[in-house]
């Protein structure tokens, strides 16, 4: 049987294969990635990420280098026609370190993550290759794919010249390759949901050279117009987007005219000062895959779920994806985990891709209402919800978005508590305090992989030296938390580290002392997270042997498989500013 050319092969280059290739090329991975168009689409469609989105770039290691070219922090309203506000949204705590709304140009992003790539020597782009089929055994994939002039990103057909068929055999292969995903196809998996048959007119702009064109449009606005629901959308690098509801009469022809587009933007911008990059009427999917994965096939972003454009989560929830994939994958690439923790992959992302759809519906049929009666209802229903104490804190945080938490019985680690559980839910991340006093992310702290995390101990007290080792094997760090002025003060030598996965840090913030005693965790307690930061358990001083225990039985892991897929030189990752480095570990 021929051997592994790659680990994975990831097929689509958009914003979800990308960031699936930047996590596992952090990780090592040997990643193939196959995108059909040859050349890049230059154009946005995604407009929008949150602080979920943002942690994962930073996992990423793109984030710094991804926010500078990004509308931070941007408040987002719903107004009158004539610009009068009904409700604004936003929220200034950073719980996951990052802001919460933000507004970026796609091909920014995108140009960004691919160059990215460059950094990892194991991970190949191959841009205008076409995937033909594939077939799958219980070790591996065979993709075959061959040269392809693009479908002008679905403008026509393919056009794929078969006599240059090559074939790839790697452990995985994951379709992120959009809505019309061939993978999906040829798996013979349909989506199930709504096609709605509301049209919108998409209109990207950008600012003449030397014009400050936008300066009066600030912040994200739904325009709850009742005779045409319209979206004004701040970009950076000088571009703005506005979308505009049609009515039933109002043709896909009219509506893209280049006279009507002007009248209708020249409601808001003075046309001369703007070019228009792109002018086009959509309709949008509500829709979810009924399977996510076929034994060593899975899909991800767009083919797995489509969601409307209404609260900007399609590309995040792809993203999500991602960060949970990667992981796993990895994982099971490098460490011998059971196959089976890809069951949870669908189990735990599919209830959250769902209720970002539901809420986005929701989102647009408050939105677009075209009847002056039934819009004029829900003005008032909104400004008298604004002045309930607590409900209008709920609406302007906007509290309603679904939260980074799995269902119960749903995830990969312990049963949630009852009371003040935090299992299965997402960490936060302050800033934390270093011993010679700088300030760093607390995910930049914990690293890439599992976590075990002492709230004023040493979390490796009481662990076996079995344990440890299999940790280690793990690429687990070991950080001890301190409370704001809690660090150990004593004699010479006290304190002093002792390993290179042992690390201590000083909650200068209080944030995490919050996070302890709302998750039960007292001085002495133990928490362990997942590589995605979410929580796999808690457990109370001296008993943190026994989540290791619960990890490994629920990797499947055993120090038989540990040793076996161990390397002599395990590689880790230098952080810097610049390009990351690999070098043999000390």
């Amino acid at each position: 049987m021929k051997s592994f050319d790659y680990d994975v092969v990831v097929v689509g280059l958009g914003p979800t294969g990308l960031t699936l290739a930047n996590l596992l090329g952090r990780r090592d991975v040997r990643v193939l990635v196959l995108e059909r168009e040859p050349e890049f689409y230059g154009l946005a469609r995604a407009v929008y990420t949150d602080d979920e989105g943002m942690r994962i770039f930073q996992t990423a290691g793109v984030a710094d280098e991804a926010s500078a070219q990004m509308n931070l922090d941007c408040t987002v309203q719903w107004v009158r026609k004539d610009g009068s506000v009904l409700a604004q949204f936003n929220q200034a705590s950073r719980p996951l370190g990052w802001p919460v709304a933000n507004f970026l140009y796609q091909p920014y992003l995108e140009n960004t993550l691919e160059q990215a790539l460059d950094r990892y020597p194991h991970v190949t782009v191959r841009r205008g290759r076409e995937v033909l089929s594939f077939d799958q055994d219980a070790n591996g994939v065979l993709v075959r794919h061959a040269e392809c002039q693009g479908t002008g990103y679905g403008k026509h057909d393919a056009d794929t010249d078969t006599t240059t068929t090559e074939e790839v055999r790697a452990k995985f292969l994951v379709g992120c390759d959009g809505g019309r995903s061939v993978v999906r196809t040829q798996l013979g998996i349909d989506m199930t949901g709504t096609s709605f048959p509301e049209r919108w007119l998409v209109v990207d702009l950008i600012a003449n050279d030397g014009i400050d064109a936008f300066r009066h449009l600030p912040y994200f606005d739904f325009v709850c117009d009742p005779e045409m629901p319209t979206v004004s959308c701040p970009q950076p690098g000088g571009h703005h987007r506005f979308e505009f509801m049609l009515h039933d009469e109002q043709s896909k022809e009219e509506m893209e005219d280049p006279e009507k587009v002007r009248r209708l933007i020249g409601e808001y911008v003075d046309p001369d000062e703007v070019q228009v990059l792109r002018k086009l009427v959509y309709t949008f999917n509500a829709v979810v895959a009924d399977q996510w994965r076929q034994g060593r096939i899975l899909l991800a972003g767009d083919a797995a779920h489509m969601t409307p454009q209404f609260i900007g989560q399609g590309m995040n929830s792809g993203v999500r994806d991602a960060d949970n994939l990667s992981w796993k994958l990895s994982a099971i690439v490098h460490h011998g985990a059971s196959l089976d923790i890809l069951d949870t992959y669908e189990s735990e992302r599919r209830p959250h891709a769902k209720a970002m759809i539901d809420l986005s519906v929701l989102n647009k049929s408050l939105v677009s209402i075209d009847n002056k009666l039934a819009a004029g209802a829900r003005d008032v229903a909104l400004a008298t919800a604004l002045k309930v104490p607590g409900l209008n804190t709920w609406i302007r945080e906007a509290k309603m978005k679904p939260s980074p938490r799995f269902r119960r019985g749903s995830y990969l680690g312990l049963p949630r508590k009852m009371l003040r559980g935090v299992e299965g839910t997402l960490a936060p991340q302050p800033d934390v305090r270093t011993f010679n006093g700088r300030h760093q992310r607390f995910d930049d702290a914990l690293g890439l992989g599992f976590a075990v995390i002492g709230y004023g101990n040493d979390p490796r007290e009481g662990l076996s030296l079995a344990q440890r080792n299999a940790l280690q094997v793990l690429g687990t760090r070991f950080v001890t938390v301190y409370p704001t002025g809690g660090r150990p003060q004593g004699e010479p030598g006290d304190a002093r580290l002792d390993a290179t996965d042992y690390l201590d840090v000083e909650d200068h913030t209080g944030e995490l002392a919050h996070w302890f005693t709302k998750a039960g965790v007292s001085l002495g307690g133990t928490v362990l997270l997942r590589p995605d930061k979410y929580v796999f358990g808690t457990a109370a001083k001296s008993e943190g042997s026994e989540l290791v225990t619960a990890l490994l039985v629920r990797l499947a892991l055993t120090p038989e498989i540990l040793s076996a897929n161990q390397s002599p030189s395990p590689l880790r990752i230098v952080r810097s500013a610049s390009p990351v480095k690999l070098e043999e570990a000390r």
